[in-house]
């Protein structure tokens, strides 16, 4: 019997995923999944420039240390960095933050306090806590609790979170715990942060409950998700991976290597499009080159822009409008006892008002079980951001001296380490300036024009794990639309 037109398989429909990195390896698995899932072949290639995957989830052992040399965890109440673990079964490899340290600590005068329990990044969901806290004077925790009064505003815009936290809760609020705190997540300068495009809940509860506070103590009733009383970024809700972070991005790899063709050190420097049949021609490093019927470049924005400048112009210039921030993690072992604070908590902000060349400090061994031997601490130290760009031109050596300096002052870390490393991450960190959303508005109408190239990355729709897989996993699905 003559097989007809119809019967035969389709061909399978050629990707390219730029970069492999966590969203561009979460781009290839979804990809896989919607293959299986609506039964037709793709074939997938993966270019990563660098001798590695995983991008900047890195984790290493030291000695004894377990060592997280970017990101260390992810919230969980964003549920796509879950789902994934699940579907490459590490659901059981998950595991919480310790319940014992379930706090945060503010620098005040030199001096480490806690933050006021319930504090949620911007605002209070318990009254008594702020009353009671060093952090604030007489006056500014009676103009923080005025907020529960003032009258809402709408129709202001795109507010920056400077902006926003002084007209609701009033300057010292801002300066003493929403800086920090916000600082220590997007190592941005709150002056400039979109509050609608990195804490839009903040804005909705005074939308919908004329207050912030009214809003928090509203959601706390409903879904009481910081119901242990914990301060700071709702502990509770974070979790990892038992062994470090990059089981992920090797699960993914593993995964993937019997049905994607994986190309490290290899970077694209080039793509044309090739006019009426959709496909993109590929120019790699080396002079080879290769043809796509859909790409997706999960690069970060100034990267992507340079290869997509040949084909659409609007688009890389509405890239390029994204701005970064290089930081420096300086990662040391200690051990405990000789430590003169206690390190009952989770980690350490420091407000820019405090003058200090530290942005924050994370006790990583009290958040999580298995990072440090028994009787050690590990800690992580946050030097840079948009604020204080000018110590990243530092010299390691000189970094380590600077934090041991900090490190000693703060809390009474001697400057003797069981080891101390610099951990660079040059323009990493995508800023959302007031005019974020827009700006992806202009990207994703471009795009439209494009239905074969996707984008995919932190520097778009949330800078989390959770926000990078989805970013990733959106990809895959707008290329599969396209087949």
């Amino acid at each position: 019997m003559t097989e007809t037109a119809s019967s035969k398989s389709p061909s399978p429909f050629r990707i390219a995923v730029i970069g492999g990195g966590l969203a561009g390896l979460s781009a290839a698995h979804r990809l896989m999944e919607l293959s299986r899932e609506r039964q037709h072949p793709v074939s997938i290639t993966i270019y990563e420039a660098a001798s590695h995957w995983g991008g900047l989830v890195q984790t290493k052992h030291h000695d004894d240390y377990l060592v997280e040399y970017g990101a260390d965890s992810f919230i969980t109440n964003k549920p796509w960095a879950v789902s994934l673990c699940e579907r490459l079964g590490l659901g059981a490899e998950l595991i919480p933050t310790e319940t014992e340290f379930r706090r945060s600590l503010v620098l005040r005068k030199g001096r480490p306090v806690p933050v006021p329990g319930g504090f949620q990044l911007m605002a209070p969901a318990k009254i008594w806590p702020i009353v009671v806290s060093p952090i604030f004077s007489p006056w500014g925790k009676l103009r923080l609790g005025l907020e529960y009064l003032l009258p809402r505003q709408t129709g202001l815009g795109d507010e920056s979170l400077a902006e926003f936290t002084r007209r609701r809760f009033g300057r010292e609020a801002l300066e003493r715990l929403v800086q920090p705190m916000i600082g220590g997540i997007y190592t941005s300068d709150p002056e400039k942060l979109s509050l609608a495009a990195t804490l839009p809940r903040f804005q909705e509860f005074e939308h919908q409950f004329g207050s912030v506070i009214r809003g928090l103590r509203r959601q706390q009733t409903e879904a009481p998700d910081n119901s242990d009383g914990s301060s700071g970024a709702r502990y509770g809700l974070f979790a990892t991976l038992r062994d470090g972070l990059v089981g992920l991005t090797t699960a993914l790899v593993n995964k993937l290597a019997d049905q994607v063709q994986l190309e490290a050190d290899s970077r694209v420097d080039s793509i044309e499009s090739l006019g009426e049949n959709g496909s993109f021609q590929f120019e790699i490093s080396g002079g080879a080159k290769a043809e796509f019927d859909g790409v997706i470049v999960a690069l970060p924005a100034y990267r992507a822009a340079s290869l997509v400048e040949p084909i659409e112009n609007k688009l890389a210039e509405a890239l390029k409008s994204i701005e970064y921030a290089s930081s420096a993690i300086v990662i040391s072992g200690h051990r405990l006892q000789d430590i003169q604070h206690p390190l009952d908590a989770f980690g350490l902000v420091i407000p820019a008002i405090e003058n200090r060349k530290i942005l924050a400090v994370s006790f990583a061994s009290r958040k999580f079980a298995g990072r440090a031997p028994d009787g050690r601490v590990l800690l992580r130290t946050f030097v840079g951001g948009a604020m204080q760009p000018e110590l990243l031109d530092r010299s390691d050596e000189d970094l380590l001296d600077l934090v041991a300096e900090e490190l000693q002052e703060l809390l009474g870390v001697p400057r003797q380490a069981d080891f101390a490393l610099v951990s660079r991450y040059a323009d990493a960190m995508p800023q959302y300036h007031v005019g974020h959303l827009e700006i992806v508005g202009r990207i994703e109408q471009c795009l439209e024009e494009m239905p074969r190239l996707a984008l995919a990355g932190n520097a778009f729709h949330g800078v989390g794990i959770p926000d990078t897989i989805r970013s990733g996993e959106r990809a895959a699905e707008r290329i599969f639309q396209s087949i």
